[in-house]
């Protein structure tokens, strides 16, 4: 290359260089965080800090908390907040704001500071003052209330000196100072309380504690009586050393249900705190403010995803599923010791195997039958099989790290003869005034007694145990010739349909609506079952809820008739329908076309894929025999290729690694690492079974 060549070339790509710094500085930055909260004067976020230490790596080797952070991080996060224009707010702004007088400044962020620490005197309140920067710190009272020189024990674990807490002084010094406002973090209910009879411990604030001397739960009476005091007794000491009544309640773990917040509320504080994730928008209400918590590893990177992290499980947010369907009838055993040996063996194989959810069963079916006599937990309706549930469901959310979904029947319940509502079966034109038995007897939903008596049994449920989701079974369905009984022909009148099935079946039109509505109504049944189990869940988010869905109403429009299920209608009702891909249930002569066919059906609904978990099964029940685990492994990777997003099965025998763990691991593992691990010991299970049991999720009828 000559002088010339290379001059020539040099000033070319100098004009390059420029062209592509101008053309960058013109380009706006990329931007791939969720959206930002709307600058609309209500909108805010919640930062929640708990001790702030000098040196918190060697502090950790005394008294190791996650939710510490040093010192330096937080000066470094008060500077980060001020930079980026975020703008520190007072509950007294919020509440104007949401009284429309006074709107929030844009990038609203309150502080909020739990337990009480005296690291929030000497190391915080500094900050606040220097920063003009208001804040609210949640006492738990008890520890304010020690004594300096006697020990605080905080945890099973962990006991600190009585200065390690703010005093009273500090208290009334920092009350003064009209930066800080002090919340009740209840008296002395931050801790864990026996809730079962296994030994499990759930929030002391929100359990009915089990009183082992006396073999019982305390009554709801009791429990009401015994938390009224805790938190009075807070609001008394608040109110006694500060001069002002607090209105701010903070959850201890976050747990909350609406029997405390009812407490609360009768108490003066209207204001909550919780644990939560996503923005205070306006939809949220001041008895479920949510908070972003703060960690030892926080960073002001982290801080940024955090301020605007979408809430989970909400809106368009649907993480990928991997599901587990367990029957706890393989748990149970008589003997309290091999049923130790059992749960042990499932506990081992969840976390071995590390999916996201598991859909357990919490009533008892042991010969399959699908009519459900018994269940695992405490109850008003139904004898319990044993206390089973709770243990279970906490042990796998604690131990494995999965969201548990409460599987539960809706309509299919042998209720005690002594219930008014025990023999009010659904009827139809073949059975006439008997229960109809295809493929099981179930309960009239259309009897208000037998609704408000199964809405009892989800009340039950949710009282004595935290789940993140319930799965409703797929007995929620009624045939082409059901239901005949007098309060359902009285439904069908209200409809402004004939009371008479025929005269209806005559009439594609009339059928259609008559479809329409039966689906309608079970749907509208299982959300009042939903809100009921809401109401006492204290596992902090809002519950999930998912519902099974045969396979033929998604083949075939026509067999919507034939169990009032429908696809589009489920996946604008629930967050999850775990539709039921079992091509050897329904006798396929070619599984992959039809789990093919299945697919694009479900693909062509608005939100198919982002709503819908394939649930493949394990059990081939026409040939009493296990699916081949490489056969469910192809399977399920056939329905990933074609786009699947969510992926299960049913059942999981883990008490015979059926199926094998090792194999079907790369497709319904959530862990996206592959680590070493150790072989799963081998099971030694006294239950007695003649292969598995056929389970309830049987075809009701064949296509003509």
């Amino acid at each position: 290359m000559t002088s010339i060549t290379r001059l020539i070339t040099a000033l070319i790509l100098s004009i390059m260089l420029f062209q592509g710094a101008f053309a960058a500085e013109q380009l706006p930055p990329i931007d791939i965080q969720p959206p930002a909260d709307p600058d609309d004067g209500v909108t805010f976020r919640v930062l929640a800090f708990h001790d702030v230490r000098d040196n918190l790596r060697a502090s950790f080797e005394t008294y190791p908390d996650a939710t510490a952070i040093d010192t330096k991080t937080l000066a470094s996060v008060f500077a980060w907040l001020k930079e980026n224009d975020y703008h520190m707010i007072s509950v007294d702004q919020i509440i104007a704001a949401r009284q429309g007088k006074k709107k929030l400044p844009p990038r609203s962020v309150l502080l909020s500071f739990d337990d009480g620490y005296r690291s929030f005197y000497t190391h915080v309140f500094p900050l606040l003052k220097a920063y003009g920067y208001p804040a609210v710190q949640a006492l738990i009272t008890d520890w304010v209330n020690h004594p300096a020189d006697e020990k605080i024990k905080i945890s099973a674990t962990v006991t600190l000196p009585g200065d390690y807490f703010l005093n009273w002084a500090e208290v009334a010094e920092m009350q003064r100072s009209g930066l800080v406002e002090f919340a009740s973090h209840t008296h002395n209910l931050h801790h864990g309380m026996l809730a079962n009879p296994q030994g499990n411990e759930l929030p002391a604030a929100t359990a009915l504690r089990y009183l082992s001397d006396e073999k019982r739960y305390e009554t709801e009476n009791e429990y009401t009586q015994r938390v009224r005091d805790d938190l009075a007794t807070s609001a008394h000491l608040i109110q006694q050393y500060t001069g002002k009544a607090p209105r701010i309640m903070v959850w201890p773990y976050g747990a909350y249900h609406q029997p405390v917040q009812a407490i609360a509320r009768s108490l003066g504080m209207p204001i909550m705190f919780t644990l939560d994730s996503g923005a205070n928008s306006p939809s949220v209400p001041l008895d479920k403010i949510t908070r972003i918590l703060i960690g030892y590893d926080t960073t002001t990177s982290l801080l940024k995803q955090e301020l605007r992290a979408p809430a989970k499980y909400n809106g368009n947010i649907y993480p990928v599923e991997r599901v587990v369907h367990v029957d706890l009838d393989y748990v149970y055993d008589p003997d309290p010791r091999q049923q130790d040996k059992n749960l042990s063996c499932l506990l081992d194989r969840i976390k071995d195997l590390a999916p996201t959810s598991v859909y357990l069963q919490a009533f008892a079916d042991p010969d399959g039958s699908g009519l459900i006599k018994e269940v695992y937990f405490p109850n008003s309706v139904l004898p319990m099989r044993a206390d089973l549930f709770s243990r279970v469901s906490w042990q796998l959310q604690t131990r494995t790290h999965v969201n548990v979904f409460a599987w539960m029947p809706v309509l299919s319940f042998a209720l005690p003869k002594s219930n008014p509502a025990a023999d009010k079966w659904v009827t139809s034109t073949h059975s006439q005034t008997r229960a109809s038995m295809s493929p099981y007897p179930r309960l009239s939903p259309f009897e208000p007694d037998v609704r408000a008596t199964i809405t009892q049994l989800y009340h039950d449920l949710a009282r004595y145990t935290p789940f993140q989701g319930i799965l409703f079974h797929d007995d929620a369905a009624l045939s082409d010739d059901e239901d005949t009984r007098p309060a359902a022909l009285a439904q069908y009148r209200a409809w402004g349909l004939p009371d008479d099935i025929s005269k209806i079946k005559a009439d594609p039109t009339l059928m259609r609506i008559w479809t329409d509505k039966k689906t309608d109504f079970l749907i509208s049944f299982t959300q009042q079952l939903a809100g009921e189990a809401q109401k006492n869940q204290f596992a902090s988010a809002n519950m999930m809820t998912a519902r099974n869905l045969y396979a033929q109403p998604v083949m075939e429009e026509t067999a919507e008739h034939w169990y009032a299920q429908s696809l589009p209608k489920f996946l604008a009702s629930y967050d999850y329908t775990a539709l039921m891909a079992m091509p050897f249930m329904e006798a396929s002569a070619t599984p992959d076309r039809w789990l093919t066919q299945l697919y694009q059906k479900v693909a062509a609904q608005p939100l198919g894929i982002q709503k819908t978990v394939f649930e493949l099964q394990s059990h081939d029940w026409r040939r009493k025999q296990p699916i081949d685990s490489h056969v469910l492994l192809h399977q399920l990777t056939l329905l990933r290729a074609l786009g699947a997003r969510h992926l299960g099965y049913y059942p999981d025998d883990f008490l015979n690694n059926q199926p094998n763990t090792e194999i079907i691991r790369p497709l319904m593992s959530a862990q996206s690492d592959v680590i070493e691990r150790k072989p799963l010991p081998k099971c030694h299970s006294q239950i007695v079974q003649e292969g598995v049991k056929q389970p309830s999720i049987k075809q009701w009828r064949t296509a003509p």
